[in-house]
């Protein structure tokens, strides 16, 4: 029995060689006019595709509250440590 995993990973191998072999067709052998059309698709998703990752990256900085300081981190951990030792002299 196959597993999902390995099913989509079929599929998706299946649809990138077909994609590749229209792509290819579109290019080559379809005329001028289509050749042209067909590589102002692919960089327009190219494009398209770069500046969303981008974007994503920059909402993923413009909403990530900045990490705390070294220094608070660091008094944290003292704080804590001093809390321990007391808790060990007691016992």
């Amino acid at each position: 029995m196959l597993n999902r995993d390995k099913i989509i990973g079929a599929g998706l191998v299946i649809a990138s060689v077909i994609a590749t072999v229209l792509i290819a067709y579109l290019l080559f052998f379809a005329g001028e006019a289509i050749a042209i059309l067909t590589l102002k698709a692919i960089v327009m998703i190219a494009v398209l595709a770069l500046a969303g990752i981008v974007g994503w990256i920059g909402y993923t900085l413009a909403t990530t509250p900045p990490p705390k300081p070294i220094e608070e981190i660091e008094k944290e951990i003292e704080e804590e440590l001093k809390k321990l030792e007391q808790e060990q002299k007691q016992q």
